[in-house]
C-alpha cells in the first residue's frame, strides 16, 4: 500500500506544474519518514544522545498514533535536551490528549524544559490553558514569563488581559514588549 502511494508520488515529481512537484515532493518525504519508522524507534533505543534527539524531532513527520508512546516516554528521561525535544514536537502535533502530559512538564526542575513546555502549550490554542500558563507571569525567570505570554497571545483567550496588563510595568523590556504585542491579539 505504502510502496503504491509512493509510486504515485514520484509520477507526480515530473508534473508541469511546479506547485504539484512541490506537494509531491514533501509527501513523499513525509511517507519515507513514516517507513522508517522502526529504525527511528531504534535510534531512540540504542543510539547516542544526538540520535536520540534526530530521532525525536525525526517523529514529528510521522502522522501515526505509534509516535506519541515514545515522545511521552521521552518527557521522563534524564536529559533534559531529549525532553525539550519531546515537548517541542507534542507541541507541533497538537493532540489534545497529551495537555495534561505537557502542563506536567511546567514543574519540570529544567528551565529550559519549562520554557518548551510553556511555549508548546500555546500550539493549542485552548483557553482552559489560560490558568496554567497564567501562574508562570510571576516567575523570577524572564524567559518563562515571555514564553507564557507568547502562549496566552496564541491563545487569544480575552480573560488573559487580566494576566497580562500588569507585565506593561515589569521590569525586563523585554517582557513588557511582549505583554503589549499579546494585548493586542487577544479576542474582544
Amino acid at each position: 500500500m505504502l510502496e503504491k502511494r509512493k509510486q504515485l508520488l514520484r509520477h507526480c515529481l515530473k508534473d508541469a506544474d511546479p506547485g504539484v512537484r512541490q506537494a509531491a515532493a514533501a509527501s513523499l518525504e513525509t511517507l519515507e519518514s513514516a517507513m522508517e519508522l522502526p529504525a527511528i524507534l531504534a535510534s531512540l533505543k540504542s543510539g547516542g544522545r544526538g540520535e536520540k534527539v534526530k530521532a525525536l524531532f525525526a517523529l514529528e513527520r510521522i502522522q501515526s498514533q505509534k509516535v506519541f508512546a515514545p515522545l511521552l516516554a521521552a518527557l521522563k528521561v534524564g536529559d533534559e535536551d531529549l525532553r525539550s525535544a519531546a515537548i517541542q514536537v507534542l507541541g507541533r502535533k497538537k493532540n489534545p490528549k497529551v495537555i495534561g502530559n505537557l502542563a506536567q512538564c511546567l514543574k519540570d526542575s529544567h528551565p529550559a524544559v519549562r520554557v518548551h513546555a510553556a511555549e508548546a502549550l500555546g500550539e493549542f490554542r485552548d483557553p482552559r490553558l489560560v490558568p496554567y500558563l497564567g501562574v508562570l507571569v510571576t516567575a523570577a525567570d524572564t524567559e518563562l514569563v515571555k514564553a507564557a505570554v507568547r502562549s496566552l497571545a496564541r491563545i487569544g483567550a480575552g480573560e488573559a488581559e487580566g494576566v497580562i496588563a500588569p507585565l506593561l510595568d515589569h521590569p525586563d523590556a523585554q517582557v513588557r514588549l511582549e505583554a503589549a504585542r499579546a494585548l493586542g491579539g487577544l479576542e474582544t
